[in-house]
């Protein structure tokens, strides 16, 4: 089982009380009613799924109930960090830093 830490909460707990809740940092198009059919497809339908490191977002379901984001590796599905929804997407240093063992 996964250990998931809510940044919120401040606690690691079990994955079955979260849901995820897709890729994070999609940017919603300035006036979504002028693009296209294809820009709205790929805006809304499509998403990455890179070998490696991904960004998403997570809610904490059986607990504070917010959302909050995650770097995740879908190869070992280890969860790297954990950050709050207003809290700008972390750089490759820092991300770096956590996975040679770094804080939460």
């Amino acid at each position: 089982m996964l250990l998931i830490h809510c940044p919120y909460c401040q606690e690691d707990r079990a994955e079955l009380e979260f849901r995820n809740g897709d890729e994070a940092h999609i940017l919603r198009p300035e006036n979504i009613t002028e693009i296209s059919d294809a820009e709205f497809e790929n805006y809304f339908f499509l998403r990455d799924n890179p070998k490696g490191l991904v960004f998403e977002r997570w809610r904490h379901i059986s607990g504070c109930g917010k959302f909050f984001r995650a770097v995740r590796h879908t190869v070992t599905d280890k969860f790297v960090m954990t950050y709050r929804q207003d809290e700008p997407k972390p750089d490759q240093a820092t991300i770096e830093a956590r996975m040679a063992g770094g804080a939460k």
